[in-house]
């Protein structure tokens, strides 16, 4: 664990920093911005959700390919190359296929006619989104997990924030601000493949005759499969609420998701750095250190997701009276994402472990499980519950989810995440809400000051009185010392 708490400092730090201005940027920037035209940040939204999902199709799978088999080519430049050629296929047969069958694509999705306009910038993104995500993985195999993170969490976040402003006090309109906005997408990549250049990672052949296509696109058919249905679940809520409601509902529900969504960004950053490790102790059939990275993580992230959930929850009725009026009745959203990303991350790195091992087409049976359940509650629950019902769908698919995972896992390696720290950490966070909801201050700034400050202060020291996590607790103890006793 000494590469992950040692990354996971530095990517805390810049996740941090990109929370903090992607909360700015959804919680006060966009709802100001958008408050006349909701529409225009639904459409923003579904132009995204269409490029994330398409372009797990045009990818096929290649990051994760990238980052299994790096450690076992020894000739890089082939799979480089191989990782590069088939998302540029991918992305030239969807194009191809939107040119014919345009017409048909937007009467069957029921697509807005604002939508239909502008569908064009999804391709773009597809092609930003694809090759970043491989030219990501090519950073991690090199164990550069930091790179990636600061152009994805500071740098975007801070250039979107710009151009809202721009936008917001009418400098330009929004068909510039959008083109601006697809274009933060272009620049990240550029940056992240000119580095990757720099740092002599990037080498390309012609001869690709000693690769072992049989394995490398039987791993992929899987991970795509996989990659796909997760990709779609995840996204699936906001594309359904397109569907099935209108663009102003998707704006108020990607305002409360987000803020429920929060709890699982800290997770990103040891899931980050785990992958690699994981794909290495698995060549080494490693299972000790499989087990200790997969119980660490889960206590890990269910100490800091569960101290944000704990935060966001007894402020939130604070924080939604902040808010324009429209944008204001998204609570139990929050609520139901938040509780399904706190079970998420306190299951630790189970799909890593899964990914990485010879178990790997369980990563595809869960997802596509996953799938199913997602839609079929949707579209049970989004007529009668609206944007709520959207969120609950979400909630139990990701609870039931991995529930299966922690079963499969542990009936394959025999390990498990859990120990008595895990009940005691949930006791915790029960006991400091309690302690704290019933806090009533007339002004509102005040209230969210002091209830932040309370509950944080009360957890946190008890969880290190507890040492409920080693990492944490050395962590807290670099930080004091680089601080005082220098």
């Amino acid at each position: 664990m000494g590469v992950i708490r040692k990354q996971s400092i530095s990517n805390s730090i810049i996740f941090y920093l990109g929370m903090t201005i992607g909360a700015i940027n959804t919680v006060l920037i966009y709802p100001n911005v958008f408050n006349d035209q909701p529409e225009h940040w639904g459409l923003i939204q579904l132009i995204v959700a269409y490029g994330l999902v398409l372009s797990t199709f045009t990818s096929f799978g290649i990051p994760k390919v990238l980052l299994k088999f790096f450690p076992t080519y020894r000739d890089k430049s082939k799979l480089l190359t191989y990782s590069l050629l088939i998302p540029s296929f991918g992305l030239i047969s969807v194009f191809i296929i939107y040119l014919f069958f345009k017409n048909e694509i937007f009467i069957a999705f029921k697509m807005d006619p604002l939508l239909q306009e502008n569908f064009i910038y999804v391709f773009v993104l597809i092609f930003c989104i694809s090759f970043y995500e491989i030219f990501s993985a090519l950073s991690r195999s090199f164990l550069d997990a930091i790179t990636p993170v600061v152009l994805n969490e500071f740098f975007l976040k801070s250039y979107t924030l710009i151009i809202l402003l721009f936008h917001g006090f009418k400098f330009i309109d929004f068909s510039t601000f959008l083109i601006l906005y697809i274009s933060g997408y272009l620049i990240k990549l550029f940056i992240l493949s000119i580095i990757n250049f720099y740092n002599k990672r990037l080498s390309f052949t012609l001869k690709l005759s000693d690769l072992n296509y049989s394995e490398l696109f039987k791993f992929g058919l899987y991970v795509f499969a996989g990659g796909l249905s997760i990709m779609i679940v995840t996204r699936l809520d906001m594309l359904m609420i397109g569907y099935l409601l209108d663009l102003e509902q998707v704006a108020f529900y990607t305002l409360a998701f987000y803020i429920g969504n929060a709890i699982a960004i800290p997770g990103r950053s040891v899931i980050s750095i785990s992958v690699p490790l994981i794909s290495k102790a698995w060549e080494n059939q490693d299972i000790n250190e499989i087990d200790m990275i997969y119980s660490k993580s889960a206590i890990n992230q269910l100490i800091v997701s569960g101290l944000l959930f704990l935060v966001v929850w007894l402020n939130i009725d604070d924080v939604l009276s902040l808010l324009p009026e429209k944008f204001s009745y998204g609570k139990w959203v929050v609520f139901y994402i938040g509780l399904a990303q706190l079970v998420n991350m306190s299951c630790g790195v189970n799909g890593a472990i899964i990914v990485n091992s010879k178990y790997y087409k369980y990563d595809l049976y869960t997802n596509l499980i996953l799938l199913a359940i997602t839609i079929l509650l949707n579209f049970l629950l989004i007529p009668i519950f609206g944007i709520n019902g959207a969120a609950m769908a979400t909630a139990f698919s990701i609870i039931f989810f991995n529930l299966i995972r922690l079963i499969i896992i542990y009936n394959k390696i025999q390990i498990q995440p859990f120990s008595l720290k895990t009940l005691l950490t949930i006791i915790l966070l029960i006991l400091v809400y309690l302690i704290c909801f019933n806090l009533d201050f007339d002004n509102v700034f005040i209230s969210i000051v002091v209830k932040t400050i309370l509950s944080a202060t009360l957890f946190i020291s008890i969880c290190i009185k507890a040492n409920l996590s080693d990492d944490i607790n050395k962590l807290i103890s670099d930080v004091y010392l680089r601080i005082f006793k220098k």
